[in-house]
């Protein structure tokens, strides 16, 4: 499979990086600085451009058969302002998975029915601005026509790897209170081969 990784030079893409090309798969990887990338594989293509630059995401499509998208928040707006233009590449190319990472604050509240973690009293950030951020993607996802996976981990330390964690649709498994890095990673890689979550959030806890 040819596989466009988005933010595979962060903490969970790159996992889900090293996951493709482990697997065999051909592997694009959009990034800003190729030389962040810590990989060699004559299976990576390695394209520098911007997510903000319509013309980079239509570059890196070429080929493509799936997208996974790892991009982060860290303190910009970059997530909202670039997955429009990787939803339209996508419809103008034909490809319909779309594997994304969002965060726990966008599943729906346990205790406030029809509100959303983050805008419940379940959630105990002291900022909303990175849950707003991924609200938008979600939004801009059940719009699409895309068949679209919105991996939503709660608080996410580096951590190890165990493989054992608990996933639910559009909730956070009840009592969930993390999950580490690599297994965020291999759970969102697994969803290429996964069709149960196809147009959902899914929540991610021990």
């Amino acid at each position: 499979m040819n596989i466009l990784i988005l933010g595979g030079t962060g903490r969970v893409g790159s996992h889900m990086l090293k996951h493709a090309l482990d697997d065999g798969h051909q592997v694009t990887a959009l990034v800003r600085d190729a030389e962040k990338i810590q990989v060699e594989s004559i299976n990576l293509t390695v394209v520098e451009g911007n997510v903000l630059n319509r013309s980079d995401i239509l570059n890196a499509m070429n080929g493509i058969d799936m997208v996974i998208s790892a991009l982060g928040t860290d303190g910009t707006t970059t997530l909202s302002e670039g997955l429009p233009s990787v939803i339209e590449g996508m419809e103008e190319r034909g490809l319909k998975r779309l594997i994304t990472i969002g965060t726990g604050g966008i599943l729906n509240s346990r205790t406030e029915p029809g509100l959303l973690r983050y805008q419940s009293n379940e959630s105990k950030r002291k900022t909303t601005r990175a849950a707003e951020e991924h609200h938008k993607v979600f939004n801009l996802l059940e719009d699409s026509q895309l068949d679209w996976t919105i991996v939503c981990p709660t608080y996410l330390p580096d951590g190890e790897y165990t493989g054992q964690y608990r996933a639910e649709r559009d909730y956070l498994p009840e009592g969930g209170k993390m999950i580490s890095v690599p297994d965020t990673a291999e759970f969102a890689y697994s969803q290429i081969q996964d069709d149960r979550f196809i147009r959902s959030r899914v929540g991610l806890a021990y």
